[in-house]
């Protein structure tokens, strides 16, 4: 029964998906890029920012989710280089697609949270913010390997408007401080778009017929992201003994699927970039029916 309520939960949001895919020739390719920069550059942020300050934070709960999502993102990067044999001779291509491995699907990330009885928000805006900076270095540093621009990288990394938002909300959290209503009405009214912008703008763009080309290599990779990682955080937290909101965030974070936009930061670097886009693409389709699975554990669970 568990399962069936947060499946119906899901639902919604996967057929956003799907409609995304249906209207995906309405609009020009340049369309949904631009739709896609309006998400990070704004959207995104903002609902970050929201989450974040919207209740008070304690220095506890940075000290507690930090190191454990830091811990879950190098487990990826590890249990994702096991892959390598299988994968592309060029160590960038492999590297384009070894990112998918450890980072993660924030707008899915606040979707799934929803669904739970007593939703962790604000401990999950602090998982995210911790996790963006060391997810975009790891994948900076390989795809940058011998290309001499790692400098360069880094410093978009730091002027990342997700790590931004995330630090910015996280200071406010902590203050303990009230942001007045008038101010942050607009900013929630910005928030709520975020996720259906993002849910659409994944449809629209995503390789519909990826499942088809799921092989060993790729089978690695999308099996460490949405079954390795979570069922090694969620033991991790039961055996531990974990205070619970955060032990469902650190889980339902560990069982994201993919960043959508993965794709997107291997062809800046010359990858392959419709390999990472098929990575994408499996990860997130196969994240429908492993997602509910882990939401229903997670409430069982803890």
């Amino acid at each position: 029964m568990v399962f069936v309520t947060i499946l119906l939960g899901l639902l919604p949001s996967f057929l956003m998906v799907i409609l995304g895919g249906l209207v995906r020739n309405r609009l020009s390719a340049n369309a949904w890029q631009g739709l896609d920069k309006l998400n990070f550059e704004i959207l995104f942020p903002t609902l970050i920012f929201v989450a974040a300050s919207g209740r008070p934070i304690a220095v506890g709960d940075i000290v507690s989710i930090g190191p454990a999502v830091w811990a879950i993102l190098l487990l990826g990067l590890g249990a994702g280089y096991l892959a390598r044999p299988f994968g592309p001779g060029k160590f960038v291509d492999f590297a384009g697609a070894w990112q998918t491995a450890w980072r993660f699907n924030t707008a899915m990330a606040f979707v799934a949270v929803a669904t739970l009885s007593e939703p962790p928000l604000g401990e999950l805006a602090v998982a995210v913010g911790l996790a963006i900076p060391l997810a975009n270095v790891f994948a900076v540093s390989a795809l940058s390997r011998g290309s001499g621009s790692l400098k360069q990288t880094l410093i978009k990394v730091a002027t990342n408007p997700f790590l931004i938002a995330s630090v910015s909300g996280v200071l406010v959290g902590l203050s303990g401080l009230t942001i007045p209503a008038p101010l942050m009405a607009p900013l929630e009214m910005v928030a709520q778009a975020a996720i259906p912008v993002a849910l659409i703008s994944v449809g629209a763009t995503m390789n519909w017929g990826a499942l088809a080309r799921l092989n060993r290599f790729s089978g690695i990779l999308v099996s460490t992201k949405l079954l390795v990682l979570p069922v090694v955080t969620l033991c991790a937290c039961v055996i531990l003994g974990v205070d619970t909101a955060i032990a469902q965030t650190l889980t339902l974070f560990a069982a994201m699927p993919t960043a959508s936009a993965a794709h997107v930061l291997a062809a800046g670097f010359g990858a392959d970039r419709e390999l990472a886009a098929t990575l994408v693409a499996q990860s997130t389709l196969l994240a429908a029916a492993t997602l509910p699975f882990w939401v229903t554990a997670i409430e069982l669970a803890f």
